[in-house]
């Protein structure tokens, strides 16, 4: 099936089953929603196209996965945020399980029958991955995993965690586990944010036993995972939260006249302009072509775009955001930090600095 026949089909199906959210906004609603999604689209065969058959896929490009989220995002049926860390844990577990733990752990994940996180970000260590502390030692047949992870999406409703430790000293040393969550030892803790909503925990470990076929791929290839993984995270999930926000620029467009004409079509162009190299990135991942320090471009166009848009909402809308309307509050709080997660704005330019532009370290 091609992308257009593609396309038209799940439009058809989702025209045909209603898969609305209900009046609850929290995020235990949304996160419920969720799997409800996932759920009926699995069901209905549309969540696995895109996957390889050994994992409950159907198989075809992975550019079918990006239009279904992005049928999903449109329609505005899932927290686009959310709804897209699957585009970064499933394409993991494929690379580095054990073929038999990813055939048994993906489907329950495309399913929603499972919720999983991510646990990379620490106390000490952000943006700045390399430094993190969290240990892991080996003991017989185990592994004893102790430290703390934050800004861990999910955790809190999460089955499992796709866990980097650290084993040895440099790059080299880090080594990444498929870990339960509810293993003796694991304590979370929620966060509640700026736009109120607990979507981070603080994650503890405490002489966590992990066993060693839980280890993702071998010693010392946690590094070698987490920038497998970014290339996924760059390009689906971007183009996930594009389709999303375009849905919230016409809702402005909506709510304002047209003496705000110049100020739509900055937050426009904006989003148009990262809709653009998205869709170049997704075309190259789709090729095959490897994914590098390019996609930095790609994370400060999003941010700036996203920060642009609310931007644009609060000067388009006075008072609004201050005085009645939880939605625009919430989501423009939440664009405060689209130049922070993911890597910092900071760390991006100086990125394309180095390594695009080859400015050096100054």
């Amino acid at each position: 099936m091609n992308v257009t026949e593609f396309r038209t089909a799940v439009r058809a199906w989702l025209d045909e089953n209603d898969l609305t959210p209900g009046p609850d906004h929290s995020f235990d609603a949304q996160v419920e929603q969720l799997a409800r999604v996932r759920r009926e689209l699995f069901d209905a065969g549309w969540m696995r196209y895109g996957w390889p058959e050994e994992v409950g896929g159907l198989g075809g490009d992975a550019v079918l996965r990006a239009v279904l989220g992005e049928e999903v995002a449109t329609r505005d049926l899932a927290e686009p945020g959310i709804y897209s860390m699957i585009e970064v844990l499933a394409p993991t577990m494929i690379s580095y399980a054990r073929p038999e733990l990813a055939a048994e752990m993906v489907p329950k994940l495309l399913r929603g029958e499972e919720q999983w996180c991510q646990g990379f970000s620490e106390p000490g260590s952000g943006s700045d991955l390399a430094s993190l502390s969290t240990r892991a030692e080996q003991r017989g047949d185990d592994w004893v995993i102790n430290g703390q992870k934050v800004w861990t999406s999910l955790a809190q409703f999460a089955s499992r965690c796709v866990l980097l430790t650290r084993t040895a000293p440099g790059h080299k040393g880090i080594t990444a586990f498929f870990v339960d969550m509810d293993t003796p030892g694991i304590t979370v803790r929620p966060l509640r944010t700026m736009h109120g909503v607990d979507e981070f925990a603080e994650v503890y470990f405490d002489d966590v036993v992990v066993p060693a076929d839980r280890m993702l791929g071998n010693p010392g290839d946690g590094w070698k995972l987490a920038m497998d993984l970014l290339p996924h995270e760059r390009s689906t999930c971007f183009w996930h939260r594009i389709a999303y926000l375009f849905t919230r620029l016409d809702r402005l467009v909506e709510q304002t006249n047209s003496a705000s004409d110049d100020e739509l079509g900055a937050a426009y162009l904006a989003l148009h302009t990262v809709r653009c190299r998205s869709h170049a990135t997704q075309q190259r991942l789709a090729a095959g072509i490897p994914l590098g320090p390019e996609t930095s471009v790609d994370k400060i166009l999003l941010a700036t775009a996203e920060q642009q848009l609310f931007d644009t909402a609060r000067d388009l809308l006075p008072g609004v955001l201050e005085l009645s309307d939880v939605e625009w509050r919430t989501e423009f709080l939440y664009s405060r930090a689209a130049t922070i997660y993911g890597g910092t704005a900071e760390i991006q330019r100086n990125i394309v600095a180095r390594r695009l532009l080859d400015l050096g370290a100054e």
